[in-house]
């Protein structure tokens, strides 16, 4: 399927979505591409209210616009990497029958996934600016990631039948 189909399917079934990438096989390329292409799509996300905040403060909008970009296509997928591991050992802990891959694979996904509302969070930071809006769109980003996270990390940690 393709990568915008499956987007659209995890807001409908995330445990369906992640069981069909993971039957694929382990593909640590494919992981790869998930978490740069949500990390890719959240430094642009975050170009309106960059913007904002340089036209309020008349400056401008390079230095932070490579801070961001430094940040987050670079550290913050090493990060996810590391939460994937962190989070693949938790599950192990409390009875998970998954691979590290999975988990890595689960949390990559949940990231990608969520990036159109990332999208819109970023526009409402950049027209509306900060304010109840803008946190109400964060906390919807939150829940909707936390939500596929989980609903992926049970999909590929659950006991297999002998």
């Amino acid at each position: 399927m393709a990568l915008s189909s499956d987007i659209i399917a995890t807001y409908r079934g995330p445990g369906k979505v992640i069981a069909r990438l993971r039957a694929v096989g382990e593909r640590e390329d494919r992981a790869l591409v998930f978490v740069m292409a949500a990390a890719f799509v959240m430094f642009i996300a975050q170009w309106p209210g960059l913007s904002r905040a340089a036209h309020l403060a008349g400056t401008s909008m390079l230095e932070p616009m490579g801070k961001s970009f430094v940040i987050t296509v670079f550290a913050l997928p090493l990060a996810l990497y590391f939460v994937g591991f962190v989070s693949h050992w938790i599950a192990r802990l409390f009875g998970g029958q998954g691979t590290s891959y999975g988990s890595r694979l689960a949390l990559f996904w949940a990231f990608l996934a969520m990036c159109p509302l990332l999208l819109l969070y970023g526009l409402v930071a950049g027209f509306v600016g900060p304010g109840t809006q803008a946190e109400l769109v964060k906390l919807l980003c939150w829940l909707v990631f936390l939500w596929f996270w989980l609903a992926g990390l049970r999909t590929v940690h659950k006991k297999r039948a002998p």
